[in-house]
């Protein structure tokens, strides 16, 4: 018998100080069981700091060739590619090919990534943005994951403030480029 995806319903408040977006977003994730936790409150992180005009979650293991979250014009056109997690190498270079950008958001340790990803052929791959969210803060999260949650959402100079009740957690955002570590 196959297991059933957990629908989670985010009210997340979101104040984006660095990009002057302010919104109060009602997001249904749902997570597949083969899915961690630490992938969906990066997903959701992801989608609040990539948040525009057309920005959408995929359909998830449904649609394996489209991103995790993408962003497309009035006229459908593919914008922006955003991955979460740990894609490959073929991956990035697909989706840097199809769309002018393309975000990677590394729900485990990003060190690992950047030298997988080290060398490898990806089409653009100095435009590659890699967004590694404070691992503390995911984990913090995670540790107060609900299936219905209202979040306060608060960016700030690449600091995140999220506000769950009365309790206040931090974190950051820092962005990498492929090389930018020594990975020896």
């Amino acid at each position: 018998m196959a297991l059933n995806a957990t629908m989670h319903v985010f009210t997340v408040r979101l104040a984006d100080s660095d990009r002057g977006v302010y919104e109060t977003l009602t997001l249904r994730l749902a997570r597949h069981p083969s899915e961690s936790a630490e992938y969906l409150v990066t997903r959701l992180l992801a989608y609040c700091l990539e948040y525009t005009e057309g920005i959408a979650f995929s359909k998830g293991l449904s649609e394996p060739d489209e991103p995790a979250i993408s962003v497309r014009d009035l006229t459908g056109a593919l914008q922006a590619w955003i991955e979460v997690g740990a894609p490959e190498a073929a991956r990035l270079h697909k989706a840097a090919k199809a769309a002018p950008s393309v975000t990677v958001y590394p729900h485990r340790d990003v060190d690992k990534l950047l030298a997988r990803l080290a060398g490898e052929r990806i089409h653009r791959a100095g435009a590659l943005r890699i967004q590694a969210i404070d691992p503390l803060l995911i984990a913090a999260l995670v540790a107060r994951l609900d299936r219905r949650m209202e979040l306060d959402l608060s960016i700030a100079e690449r600091s995140l403030y999220l506000s769950i009740g009365e309790e206040t957690l931090t974190g950051s955002v820092e962005e990498l480029r492929l090389g930018d570590r020594d990975h020896s």
